[in-house]
């Protein structure tokens, strides 16, 4: 398992832009696949962005060309740029492995986006 610290949420008017940032630690960060997971009010958490271990990326279809997820080997932490928000990215935004570690989801960081 590992263990994660999840920064950078906020709130922002529709078109803004955010950057969230999770340092990982407890494995080997650079042979490890990561990814961003979001939780909405009602809703079930989902895989929002993903990266290999190799820098290979994937995307939810609702956050195509928007979001981009990058990583720091050197810093243990992995990114997410969010741009062209909307209200419908209001949720808590958690990292984690991909797959995750059921035992790794941290508190998250709260995103909200007024329109």
């Amino acid at each position: 398992q590992v263990q994660v610290v999840e920064s950078g949420g906020g709130s922002v008017q529709a078109g803004g832009s955010l950057r969230l940032s999770c340092v990982v630690t407890g494995r080997i960060f650079s042979i490890t696949a990561l990814g961003w997971y979001r939780q909405a009010p009602g809703n079930q958490r989902e895989l929002v962005a993903g990266i290999t271990a190799f820098g290979g990326t994937k995307y939810a279809d609702a956050v195509k060309g928007r979001f981009t997820i990058s990583r720091d080997n050197a810093e243990n932490t992995v990114y997410l740029q969010m741009n062209s928000l909307k209200p419908e990215d209001t949720a808590v935004y958690h990292c984690n492995t991909n797959p995750p570690y059921d035992s790794s989801w941290g508190q998250g960081t709260q995103v909200t986006i007024s329109s």
